[in-house]
């Protein structure tokens, strides 16, 4: 009996700390799982590639810079194009491409210089594929005091003619970069094969262009 009371008093300290234990965890609200809606980016293609980039001239592609360089006189003019024009020859010439281009002919009398080029546009490159065309074209610069006139034109591709699985493409940039065939018909989007031949001809003019500006202290 004695042994049973005892046991009854150690357990009465137990007792009360379970009594006055009020903490408890409240109840927490269960919190909404918010998924985001992700919506589909369309990526939007450069002005300067859409309709009118593109310029015709009586039925042929023909861009043109013509502009003023206010107090150098026409031989100098003549000499700085002339010095560009020959530069890109020569970096035409550097790639695997037979014949190279060339200054076809000059006129120093009347400022003039007429280039016949060959190059690559290159599309894409890594290390497992290279996506480039053949990309022939003609320059034509003329020179008069205080001002010069530059034309590209005479545009044609060679495309994949070096593969065994096609017959490859060679077009004429009247029946592929213009716009009834290189836009969509809103004149929103590049179209997808030839779209990418109008991007590439449009940059490498404004580099070609921006070569002769940079010249001639154009800005």
């Amino acid at each position: 009996m004695k042994k049973l009371i005892v046991a009854l008093l150690a357990l009465c300290p137990l007792v009360g700390m379970a009594q006055n234990n009020v903490w408890e965890i409240p109840d927490q609200p269960q919190q909404k799982v918010v998924k985001k809606e992700t919506k589909k980016v369309t990526p939007t293609v450069d002005q300067k590639y859409l309709a009118g980039a593109v310029p015709e001239v009586n039925g042929e592609v023909v861009f043109t810079l013509d502009k003023d360089v206010p107090g150098m006189p026409a031989d100098s003019i003549y000499n700085k194009v002339y010095a560009v024009i020959n530069e890109i020859v020569e970096e035409g010439k550097s790639a695997d491409l037979q014949p190279a281009g060339r200054i076809a002919a000059v006129n120093k009398a009347e400022y003039t210089i007429a280039a016949r080029l060959k190059e690559w546009l290159v599309f894409s490159s890594n290390f497992i594929s290279l996506d480039r065309t053949v990309f022939n074209y003609t320059l034509v610069a003329q020179a008069t005091d205080g001002h010069i006139h530059v034309t590209l034109d005479r545009i044609s591709y060679a495309y994949e003619m070096d593969r065994k699985d096609t017959e490859g493409l060679k077009v004429k940039a009247e029946e592929w970069i213009t716009d009834k065939y290189a836009l969509n018909k809103k004149g929103t989007k590049l179209s997808r094969i030839s779209g990418k031949f109008r991007r590439k001809t449009i940059d490498r003019k404004d580099n070609i262009f921006q070569r002769i500006d940079a010249a001639l202290g154009i800005k």
